[in-house]
């Protein structure tokens, strides 16, 4: 670990503190072991996509101090202390100068309802860096080709991840239920164990759960179903979507802020 903290504080100042000393592992158990930080990171924000998928969206790709590679919070691999070195340095070159927002070159057609591509670094001042660029995917000529660079590295560690990575798991899950009245299919009784909405949901009712209730809703609702999503009826009768997905290390203990 000693080795670890020097390299990430090469590309990184500041993060040895952060480290909380968490040994790199290879089971799916080390990310519950205790805090980590991020050090760079790929998701997507927004678009024409579902409440509950807002709800639940992982980061694409998440990256941490000690090593930990997490993909869609669902596959999971251990980079050595050199290469996240290599990866924070890739991401403070392709991200450095760039605008908060990136707006495209003039002549870009317009897109709408697509998702914002968003790409993040801790920089050298222990501050994560994030970019936010709408439909990078569609406009990549009309942007800067470092912000393209930067979405095809954390691709590569994607798709590393579903070749050699192992699947992911974790002691506490997010829960997100949707009441669906007309939706088709059989609903079952609600799974025992797992909280039943309260109060308003608007659009969705959200919570995340550990412990029996966390293995409660991953027995109950299949994985690999868009999180794990079914249909169930409360003990009142209203029938909802209940889906989830496990939370990523730097959710577990806090408000998931990078």
């Amino acid at each position: 670990m000693r080795r670890l903290r020097m390299i990430v504080l090469v590309a990184v100042a500041a993060l040895t503190a952060a480290c909380g000393g968490v040994e790199p592992e290879t089971s799916a158990a080390a990310a519950d072991d205790g805090p980590v930080t991020p050090v760079a990171f790929w998701g997507a924000e927004g678009g024409f996509v579902t409440a509950t998928m807002n709800a639940l969206r992982p980061p694409r790709v998440m990256v941490y101090g000690d090593g930990l590679v997490i993909v869609d919070a669902s596959k999971r691999m251990t980079l050595t202390d050199a290469e996240v070195g290599e990866v924070v340095a890739r991401m403070e070159e392709f991200l450095a100068g760039q605008s908060p927002t990136a707006k495209p070159k003039p002549g870009a057609p317009s897109v709408t309802d697509l998702p914002d591509t968003v790409l993040g670094v801790r920089g050298k001042d222990g501050k994560m860096l994030e970019v936010r660029v709408p439909a990078l995917e569609q406009l990549a000529d009309f942007y800067p080709r470092r912000l393209v660079d930067a979405k095809k590295l954390m691709e590569g560690l994607a798709t590393r991840a579903a070749a050699e990575g192992a699947d992911y798991v974790a002691t506490r899950v997010r829960m997100v239920a949707d009441e669906a009245p007309s939706a088709e299919g059989r609903p079952s009784p609600w799974p025992e164990g797992v909280p039943e909405p309260s109060g308003v949901v608007e659009p969705v009712w959200r919570k995340d759960v550990e412990g029996a209730a966390a293995n409660a809703i991953t027995k109950a609702v299949p994985a690999g179903q868009e999180y794990g999503r079914s249909l169930f009826t409360t003990r009142s009768g209203v029938v909802f979507v209940l889906s989830w997905r496990y939370l990523l290390p730097h959710e577990q203990s806090g408000d998931g802020h990078l």
